[in-house]
């Protein structure tokens, strides 16, 4: 991985905002307008054949500018390699699409878009792919509320889709995440039998 490092951070230059190694992997960190063309370069290069698209997924970090990640996993068969690129983007900017250089990230960036509401141009068929017809919001940002919204299914009995209010199947519960192995000045709750022998 340091010989491919070696080789890409001089040749994409400007076109990289960053690179560093996590967990083994090399991780490049792309400026959106150059994304396509260094993913391209990625797989048609002879020195890395990255031809396999493993991921595409969103990140959320609300309280960044930029407050998504966007993030591309890419395998190497021949050299049995893994590589990521990141792309940083804003709540409104969108992202390239990659569909024409990997055709199998079209539900992944649909499912990007659906979950956190990021835009990419260039897709053929940008729309919701997991959530309700007519469902406001996306579901996986970190502000998105937990309650006030409807719930669908289908009533047998109607024979017809129905729109109820969220039902939450148990109590919403604080965690103190207590240890006693930390400890405590006070008896947890079960230790009073032990403390008393």
């Amino acid at each position: 991985m340091n010989e491919l490092s070696e080789y890409l951070v001089p040749l994409f230059g400007e076109k990289l905002v960053a690179s560093d190694f996590r967990l083994d992997e090399l991780t490049l960190t792309v400026a959106p307008e150059h994304l396509v063309e260094v993913v391209t370069h990625l797989r048609d290069d002879p020195q890395c054949q990255f031809k396999s698209f493993v991921d595409l997924c969103g990140v959320d970090y609300p309280a960044r500018v930029d407050r998504f990640e966007v993030v591309i996993h890419l395998l190497s068969p021949h050299l049995n390699q893994r590589i990521r690129v990141k792309v940083l983007t804003g709540e409104d900017d969108p992202v390239p699409s990659i569909t024409s250089v990997f055709p199998g990230a079209d539900w992944f960036e649909r499912e990007a878009y659906d979950l956190y509401g990021i835009l990419f141009t260039g897709h053929p068929d940008l729309r919701r792919i997991l959530t309700d017809y007519g469902f406001e919001g996306h579901p996986l940002r970190k502000d998105f509320p937990l309650t006030g919204f409807v719930e669908v299914h289908y009533d047998e009995q109607l024979k017809q889709v129905v729109y109820e209010p969220v039902e939450l199947r148990q109590e919403f519960r604080q965690f103190d995440f207590l240890s006693p192995w930390e400890g405590t000045d006070y008896v947890l709750p079960g230790d009073e039998k032990a403390k008393a022998n």
